[in-house]
């Protein structure tokens, strides 16, 4: 992969989808040779471990291609101190305005395709023993903070506009994946479930991509806020703990 520049932001576009599915494939495999009764349902329940475990590999490679480009990984994360006042003021003027749009399809999808939004829940919201909960609180946040919109909008977009890519699809390809790949955060075999999951984040990654092709200085501000939203969300996990 490293050796190919021209292909790796291709493969790293795809990379977290296919992760996703392979761990959980994997899981529900472990699960059925130890006869553990609906084992693809069971590997769902872990899918907070499961993007976890992924997110590492995802860190792991972006590591890996940085290094060989010349650069580092981390540098991405760099605070551009004679900015940070105005940037983080422009930010929390833009997520006032932008932030419904992470909140509001969810619900509406969700009450278009299961007509209670709150019935999307228990397909989502699965059982966890306490240590994987716990465990879940921090790895998974930080992990998504590290991984997830560096990837897309850290890598894989500024490297399809550098490689002659129109602007405006070197933004759309990695917001579509981004949104995509909730499909596979748990992939279940419901229909309504899949459309839900990955169609819900789509107009907030166009904004997230947007933002981050105008000032990519913002990305680690943007990492941080999406730690904090997914640590809120992690916590939801609590109330189905075992």
């Amino acid at each position: 992969m490293l050796s190919n520049p021209k292909s790796t932001p291709w493969l790293m576009l795809f990379a977290r989808i296919t992760l996703f599915f392979s761990i959980q494939a994997l899981l529900a495999l472990g699960f059925f040779l130890m006869g553990k009764p609906s084992a693809w349902e069971a590997s769902a329940n872990w899918w907070p471990l499961i993007v976890t475990a992924a997110n590492l590999i995802c860190i792991f490679l972006l590591v890996r291609i940085f290094r060989a480009e010349g650069g580092r990984y981390w540098d991405i994360f760099k605070i551009d101190r004679k900015h940070a006042l105005v940037d983080v003021l422009i930010l929390i003027g833009l997520f006032i305005i932008g932030g419904p749009l992470g909140y509001f399809p969810n619900v509406l999808l969700g009450g278009w395709l299961f007509e209670d939004p709150n019935a999307t829940l228990d397909l989502f919201i699965r059982p966890l023993p306490q240590w994987a909960v716990f465990v879940s609180l921090v790895l998974f946040p930080v992990s998504q903070g590290l991984a997830e919109l560096p990837t897309y909008f850290g890598y894989v977009m500024p490297r399809f506009e550098k490689g002659g890519m129109h602007k405006v699809l070197a933004v759309s390809l990695p917001a579509l994946m981004l949104g995509f790949q909730h499909l596979a955060m748990p992939f279940l075999f419901d229909m309504r479930f899949i459309l839900w999951r990955a169609l819900m984040y789509i107009p907030f990654a166009f904004f997230c991509g947007i933002l981050l092709h105008w000032r990519p200085r913002w990305l680690p501000y943007l990492a941080f806020i999406h730690v904090l939203m997914n640590m809120s969300f992690a916590t939801m996990f609590l109330s189905v703990a075992y």
